[in-house]
């Protein structure tokens, strides 16, 4: 529609410009008459839509989101034969680096791993953010530490998003395809935690991590596809090849996912021949799953002794796989429609019937995939070709799937509390409390009970039982967050601090249990608005105060509470009486007035401690001037005694006396 509509304004625009000279109209000077404004309208949109389509292309050609980890490494790395870069394992996660053994040669040569011991807890993950939205490959190597005192081969299970995906059996170092776990998953909120779950066979080592987008209609197989599932590789066979190959080996295109073709040469002794080609192949490597040409090129063919092409593999037993066979018919000695038709069955039953590969290709060496999906009850899967006619059957590429259902996650503001009161309550290691605290549901974690909330289709948390673990710190106001909670046991630890009000709105609290801890402080009222508290246990601790009215109220309702071992707690049988109550704004009245009383004291501390400074300083100054006060004190004292005997008739004439001192 897009080149329809660019064509047809070119043409239209080129009529334009031939219309305007044959009227002479291309020499003169340009005016913005109404033919000029057309011209230049159809060129700015031709211009527009060819700007759409180079964008277009240039995005459907983007390279895809790519994200390789290599575990315990410090700086990034560059692996030969295809310098494909390693970033670095920095802040992803917790554990121990150690150097690796790779176990097998199809794992990448990278020298380092890193490994979970349990004292770190039963569940460690992963966490890589900023990852695109979109559909993803998601593949995980295993490795051996190398140190002799570790197990040779240690089992675990291993999670993405919540949802578990594998588990390791024993034996896998010896098998190429074992020596990874890989699964096709929809990452939608930005973030992929990968997590590995201890199972008590050893500690948990990972050598690689992989995130590759995908085409996101890749792998598609109809109704009850899409982001609610996830697709397992349980295998991927390359028949007649005799290496094993990544896309990457076989120049596949990115958008496939760099995928582990592992190679076939024969189903049994004397069941089949090979073949191969070097002509290319028609119609391979194409969205969305986008196969490598060269996997068409080699193909394994039935025999007179043997006609029939039979494959088998364990399985898991009651599950669904999704089984994608690849054709294309490279045999010289077939040359058109109806010389080689058969039927595929299924584990017996018939999955595909006249299989005819050059009839449904369209032509000779043109790729064919048949996709279908088999529930499995046992634990083998067999896959066979029947021939009809007399003909052989041919196959050239075989993948198997696990369909595994995505587990609902829990809350995610439920998750960040718990995350808040391990940090508060200084949680030991050995708990883990790491990835989603209720799925994988075979991997809850310790200590938090869990419960499927069918209003929000999501997992909560309805119980923490956490009592005698030796727990510290304190008992933080986010755990009203878990909303759900029915029971709370926090018993036997070294808890300090308030007991948090907020609890007073967890409506659904059934049963609080915080005895033999360090609690001080009163008795939050808002615990007697919990209507369905019908045991609490706060005996053990350092609490004061009254019991709320309200809690003493329920005591007739057949609740069991306990508030002994608590000294200064008053007001319900059982416990002393209180005196007179006060409530918060005067105890609050009270402190201020103390507080004014002690500023009034120091106030007049300090004003008769600069009153008794001034007094002494006074002191001192009159001490000494005494000497010369006292000379002045005889001087005045004489001259009145002579004053004196002068007028009782003693005195002289001037002359005879001289001058007076005095005047």
């Amino acid at each position: 529609m897009l080149r329809f509509h660019f064509l047809w304004l070119l043409v239209f625009c080129s009529a334009l410009n031939s219309s305007s000279a044959r009227h002479g109209k291309l020499n003169s000077v340009p005016k913005l008459d109404e033919g000029n404004t057309i011209r230049i309208f159809c060129f700015s949109y031709c211009f527009m839509l060819l700007g759409v389509k180079i964008y277009g292309i240039f995005c459907f050609n983007a390279a895809p989101f790519a994200m390789r980890i290599s575990c315990g490494a410090r700086q990034n790395i560059h692996s030969p034969p295809t310098n494909t870069l390693w970033f670095k394992d920095f802040a992803y996660t917790g554990g121990i680096p150690a150097n690796a053994t790779r176990p097998s040669f199809i794992t990448p040569p990278l020298k380092t791993l890193r490994y979970f011991p349990l004292s770190e807890g039963p569940e460690n993950c992963y966490i890589i953010n900023r990852v695109p939205k979109g559909h993803y490959n998601v593949r995980i190597f295993f490795g051996l530490v190398t140190l002799t005192s570790f197990d040779h081969e240690p089992l675990f299970d291993i999670s993405v998003e919540g949802t578990q995906i594998y588990s390791l059996k024993s034996g896998w170092s010896d098998h190429d395809d074992r020596a990874f776990a890989e699964a096709l998953v929809f990452l939608r909120d930005g973030t992929v935690s990968i997590c590995f779950h201890s199972t008590g066979h050893g500690d948990p080592a990972i050598l690689s991590l992989e995130i590759l987008q995908v085409d996101d209609k890749a792998y598609y197989f109809g109704q009850g596809w899409g982001e609610g599932l996830i697709l397992r590789t349980a295998t991927r066979l390359s028949c007649g090849n005799g290496k094993p190959k990544f896309d990457v080996d076989y120049s596949g295109d990115h958008w496939g996912g760099d995928r582990f073709w592992n190679p076939i040469l024969s189903f049994g002794q004397n069941a089949d021949q090979r073949r191969s080609t070097e002509s290319s192949i028609k119609q391979a490597s194409k969205a969305p799953n986008f196969y490598p040409e060269a996997l068409y090129q080699t193909a394994l063919v039935s025999t007179d002794s043997q006609p029939d092409l039979q494959y088998t593999m364990d399985v898991d037993p009651n599950r669904n796989y999704s089984i994608w066979l690849h054709f294309a018919e490279i045999d010289n000695t077939i040359t058109g429609v109806g010389q080689r038709v058969f039927d595929i069955l299924i584990n017996g039953d018939i999955a595909f019937q006249g299989v005819d590969v050059v009839k449904m290709s369209g032509d000779r060496y043109t790729a064919l995939v048949l996709n279908t999906t088999v529930a499995v009850n046992g634990r083998t899967l067999t896959v066979t070709l029947h021939p009809k006619g007399g003909s052989h059957a041919i196959i050239n590429a075989i993948e198997v799937f696990e369909i595994i259902a995505v587990e609902s996650k829990t809350l995610p503001e439920e998750v960040r509390a718990l995350q808040v009161l391990k940090n508060s309550l200084d949680l030991p290691h050995r708990f883990g409390w790491n990835g989603d605290p209720c799925v994988p549901q075979q991997h809850p974690w310790s200590g938090a009970d869990c419960q499927f909330d069918r209003t929000s289709h999501k997992w909560v948390i309805d119980g923490l039982g956490l009592d005698n673990q030796g727990l510290r710190g304190f008992l933080p106001n986010g755990i009203s967050k878990l909303r759900h909670l029915q029971s709370i046991n926090l018993s036997g630890n070294s808890i300090r601090g308030a007991i948090p009000s907020s609890l007073g709105t967890i409506a659904s609290l059934e049963v609080l249990d915080l005895s033999y801890n360090f609690f001080n402080g009163s008795i939050p009222e808002s615990l007697g608005q919990l209507t369905a508290l019908r045991r609490l246990n706060l005996n053990g601790n350092t609490l004061s105060g009254r019991v709320p009215a309200a809690l003493g109220g329920r005591l007739l309702h057949r609740a069991s509470f306990n508030f002994t071992d608590n000294a200064g707690l008053c007001g319900i049988p059982g416990l002393r009486a209180c005196g007179p109550h006060l409530s918060t704004s005067a105890k609050i009245g009270i402190g201020f007035g103390v507080l004014g009383l002690i500023f009034l004291l120091i106030i007049c501390s300090m004003v008769w401690w600069k009153r008794r400074q001034n007094i002494l300083r006074a002191q001192q100054i009159a001490a000494r001037g005494a000497p010369y006060a006292k000379a002045r004190t005889h001087l005045s004292h004489d001259i009145q005694l002579a004053r004196h005997y002068n007028h009782h008739g003693n005195a002289r004439t001037a002359a005879e006396n001289g001058p007076s001192l005095l005047s």
